[in-house]
């Protein structure tokens, strides 16, 4: 038997292993409904984690702080799956979560436009209505390396590529979209129903002014809609400092204004057109480490 210590000090037992879902359903159909990852001796798991040992579980909700920071998570691949259903072309970096929000970076032959961060976004909560499952799968290294270079992901190669080869390598796929990430995530998009993609901006691959110049899609999400009136004038805003762009930016030599912000990093300088100075308040962020 396996006994599930919940966090009001009580105990439910199961004679074979059993996922966090199974656990919540357990406890209750709400609980299950709501439920979207959990806890097992600390550590923050999936839903269809399977535990197969005694252990201390909690389920994680949207009233959780963890709860907010797989949504956020979450709704950053789902950004990538909307940037690849619409440009193909586009080579997918890193998408973390930081301070209020997430961002993703993407390698593409073209700067993208207020319109296109527009048809993304509702290309995003098209992907979300149709509550595809979001599954996690385990590949060997030199085969993840192999699957993202045969699909022309040559910067998900070169991460993977980093890691010990001992080390098994995780992979979320939603739909038509996968993604190397440790997780955890939401069951299915269908749980990402608040969001908003905030700024455009630029930045260099691994940090590094050597390397080829990003664009960077900021955005916000949330359980319910906790949006502020300046985040929903978007993209409409108090407009921070703006300086002709450089010819010599890969990115700006293509927009008509620079705006440079201190907060968000060196190797950054978020850009716009000038007919739509695409901006928000910008904190100094503490990434949070669920990407490789």
């Amino acid at each position: 038997m396996i006994s599930i210590r919940l966090p009001d000090g009580s105990s439910r037992s199961f004679d074979k292993p059993v996922s966090v879902a199974e656990v919540a359903a357990s406890i209750g159909p709400g609980l299950a409904k709501a439920a979207l990852a959990g806890k097992v001796d600390g550590k923050l798991v999936d839903t269809s984690h399977v535990i197969d040992r005694d252990a201390d579980v909690a389920i994680v909700t949207d009233r959780d702080t963890e709860g907010l920071e797989v949504i956020r998570h979450s709704t950053a691949h789902l950004l990538a799956y909307a940037v690849k259903d619409l440009f193909p072309d586009v080579q997918v970096t890193i998408g973390p979560v930081i301070e209020d929000g997430f961002y993703y970076d993407f390698s593409y032959k073209r700067p993208f436009t207020p319109d296109d961060l527009a048809a993304i976004e509702k290309r995003m909560a098209e992907l979300a209505k149709k509550d595809e499952p979001v599954v996690r799968e385990l590949m060997q290294r030199d085969d993840a390396v192999q699957y993202f270079e045969g699909l022309g992901e040559h910067y998900k190669a070169e991460i993977i590529a980093s890691i010990p080869s001992d080390e098994p390598i995780s992979l979320y796929r939603e739909g038509a979209f996968t993604d190397l990430c440790r997780g955890p995530h939401v069951p299915s998009t269908g749980r990402l129903r608040v969001f908003k993609l905030t700024k455009l901006a630029g930045a260099y691959w691994r940090g590094d002014s050597r390397n080829e110049m990003l664009q960077r899609v900021y955005g916000t999400a949330w359980a319910k809609n906790r949006f502020s009136p300046a985040q929903l004038r978007y993209p409409k805003g108090p407009i921070l400092n703006t300086v002709l762009a450089s010819a010599n930016s890969p990115i700006a030599s293509n927009a008509t204004a620079v705006t440079s912000v201190s907060e968000i990093g060196n190797a950054l300088s978020p850009w716009t057109s000038p007919s739509a100075v695409i901006c928000a308040r910008s904190r100094r962020s503490s990434t949070m480490n669920r990407t490789w």
